[in-house]
């Protein structure tokens, strides 16, 4: 059997499983189980029936922290656009974020333009045939490195995704948070120890794709599960316990106030964008004029903000209204918005830094999530 080392620092947790005789057990070998499940149960996806590795690096990149049923669509628009990789070298870093809108994490989209134009400049478009080599390309972490090396060169290196820790935390009932350090070793080597050198690519997608239908989140079905007699979670009743996790980062509440400011220009209603800084959250996308606050503010605060001023130097505010809440969840803020559509006669004294454009040609540039919802509801786009 192979020899699986337990992290020294934790006794209680070496007391329990050390004896990992459950590991390979001859009436049910866990390898061949995953396998022989993904071949009867796994989904036919597109970047499943390729071995190149721009189209399975697209693919990953996508898919993380994106659901399959929502990344489908934005993988065949990036195909579609940039079927390799020298076309998605040569485009523009707007034209990659406006395809990339709605799916949210918009620095994996810069990343992925900048590896593409990596791939093309310093490797004549073929991307590095192993898994340190990907490693060299910006936004490629392990867990994606080692899923572009094992399906599309078979090399044996272990994924460890969030679908892949949840299977091995209950078959192991580990203790360890899964996104400590030590859990994530403690992962791969396990995960190392059960991936077949012979066919690798195969058994990385299976052991991830049983995750995501057999061994989910909540509510897995155990009852069915091919590997129930190997699992110390299922065998404890304590399923549900598994994986552990370190405490998440406080979230941090913030208000923002956008002003729609729209007014005719040669009998066409334009309007006001603004595009983000190069720095923070949607950086280089566009959004509307912002005030922003950790605290909610009064109206006739808003309106006589420096924002607005600024703006309309001494023009009036004409007509004025106020959208509803809209809530908006990022992985560290939790965003409060509020839209003050103001709709103006004439053309504001000091549109400043702002675009002043067409309202019919807002859908042309890459906008956050946010503000797409906002203008889909008042059918802006």
């Amino acid at each position: 059997m192979p020899e699986i080392k337990c992290p020294e620092n934790n006794k209680t947790f070496l007391s329990r499983i050390c004896c990992l005789t459950f590991v390979l057990l001859p009436h049910m070998n866990i390898t061949e189980t995953l396998i022989s499940w993904y071949q009867l149960n796994r989904r036919e996806l597109p970047w499943r029936s390729t071995r190149d590795p721009y189209l399975i690096w697209l693919s990953e990149v996508i898919l993380q922290q994106t659901r399959v049923n929502q990344g489908l669509d934005y993988y065949h628009k990036f195909v579609n656009h940039f079927p390799d990789v020298y076309s998605l070298a040569g485009a523009s870093e707007e034209e990659v974020l406006k395809l990339w809108q709605g799916l949210g994490y918009y620095s994996r989209a810069r990343n992925l333009h900048h590896a593409a134009r990596t791939v093309v400049k310093d490797f004549g478009g073929r991307f590095p045939a192993d898994y340190l080599g990907l490693l060299n390309l910006k936004g490629v972490g392990e867990y994606t490195a080692a899923a572009i090396a094992s399906i599309a060169y078979n090399e044996a290196v272990p994924v460890v995704d969030g679908n892949v820790a949840r299977v091995l935390a209950r078959l192991y009932a580990l203790d360890q948070p899964v996104d400590s350090p030590s859990g994530y070793k403690f992962l791969k080597q396990i995960a190392g120890e059960l991936i077949p050198i012979s066919d690798a690519a195969t058994f990385n997608q299976a052991i991830m794709e049983f995750g995501a239908l057999q061994c989910k989140p909540k509510n897995p079905d155990c009852e069915t599960c091919p590997l129930r007699l190997n699992c110390q979670a299922y065998g404890t009743k304590r399923v549900s316990v598994y994986p552990k996790k370190l405490n998440r980062t406080k979230v941090k509440e913030l208000n923002f106030y956008y002003f729609v400011i729209t007014f005719p220009v040669n009998g066409e209603d334009h309007i006001l964008l603004h595009r983000r800084a190069q720095s923070g959250i949607w950086r280089n996308m566009y959004d509307f004029p912002l005030l922003e606050s950790v605290s909610a503010i009064e109206f006739n605060t808003i309106l006589q903000s420096e924002t607005v001023t600024a703006i309309l130097g001494n023009q009036p505010v004409e007509n004025v209204s106020f959208s509803s809440e809209y809530i908006h969840q990022l992985s560290h803020r939790r965003i409060t918005a509020r839209f003050i559509r103001i709709s103006q006669t004439r053309v504001p004294v000091h549109p400043g830094p702002n675009l002043v454009i067409p309202v019919s040609s807002i859908g042309e540039y890459p906008i956050p999530r946010l503000i797409e919802l906002y203008m889909e509801a008042e059918e802006m786009l």
